[in-house]
């Protein structure tokens, strides 16, 4: 399809990279239903690594199999698929260009409780385009006492993904030397999405915030700016404009299984605030099919504006 006006500006954001980069970028924004909006949503389904496979796809046995991801992907007009390397390998070689992938390459079990928390590199840029993917997905714990081996490691594979032509998806999941409320709490995640666009990620993914503020001093600089954070909408305005001002991609998980009602209010507040779109797993694929199939094109009707 032509590029529309919002994809021309999206991509003009990213000035430095390579026409390679700039190309598999525009393959994420002009897939699916929401082509050409400037908005995403995508189907990630790490879960099995990172949770175990009970806890991922014992509510939708169907999703045990790899096939059954990609095509639900496919079939609810999803802008991408981002997974780990064994879900990817497993189905890339049928798909051969239907929907863009995603390769995750790096990821952490729940096995063991540690106090700084870090995602193994589990695959390789290489991966990724021996796979055909557009892009590749990584995690940092911005708060984790391991954040600066993260960060480093991190800006090799960006810099190797864009001698390839590959952009970065980012998930950024403050954790570690932090309150449990603080882990989502406006002030945090605004601050992780500041550090990935300083990184050098294209497309940034972050929980939504809460109206909590975990640090002392960001307390009194939101008090003293006069910075608005009672409703999602207002927090998600906060988090897109700490990346670099609404000039980098940001997208917010949908997190832990929840009622419809309540997730798509969530919904129409991240659409509401400037948000990019949604990265939506568990939500989407532990429904039975139909029904996740509805979900994930009412959410992209919200971000379509229907």
């Amino acid at each position: 399809m032509a590029y529309t006006d919002r994809v021309k500006q999206i991509l003009s954001w990213y000035p430095s990279d390579n026409p390679g980069t700039l190309t598999n970028l525009a393959r994420l924004l002009n897939h699916g239903t929401l082509a050409g909006t400037g908005k995403l949503v995508i189907l990630p389904v790490d879960q099995g690594f990172e949770h175990g496979p009970a806890r991922s796809f014992g509510p939708n046995p169907a999703g045990y199999d790899p096939d059954y991801h990609a095509q639900l992907a496919i079939e609810s007009g999803c802008n991408a698929y981002a997974a780990p390397l064994g879900f990817l390998e497993a189905i890339a070689g049928k798909l051969a260009g239907e929907i863009p992938l995603i390769l995750k390459v790096n990821n952490s079990d729940s096995l063991a409780k540690t106090a700084a928390p870090m995602s193994a590199v589990t695959s390789s840029v290489k991966d990724a385009v021996r796979l055909g993917c557009a892009a590749v997905g990584y995690t940092i714990y911005p708060g984790s006492a391991a954040r600066n081996e993260q960060y480093q490691d991190l800006r090799d594979i960006i810099a190797e993904a864009k001698s390839y032509g590959l952009p970065t998806v980012l998930w950024a999941y403050p954790r570690g030397a932090l309150s449990k409320e603080g882990e989502t709490a406006i002030d945090v995640v605004a601050y992780a999405a500041q550090i990935s666009a300083q990184m050098g990620a294209h497309v940034i993914k972050v929980k939504p915030p809460t109206d909590f503020l975990e640090q002392a001093e960001a307390k009194k600089a939101f008090e003293k700016a006069n910075i608005p954070t009672k409703t999602l909408a207002d927090r998600v305005r906060e988090v897109v404009r700490s990346a670099f001002n609404g000039k980098r991609i940001v997208i917010f998980s949908g997190g832990e299984a929840k009622e419809t009602g309540a997730l798509m209010e969530d919904i129409r507040q991240i659409h509401q605030g400037g948000g990019f779109g949604s990265i939506m797993g568990r939500n989407a694929f532990q429904r039975p099919h139909a029904e996740s199939i509805k979900l994930l094109k009412d959410v992209m009707n919200v971000f379509a504006g229907k």
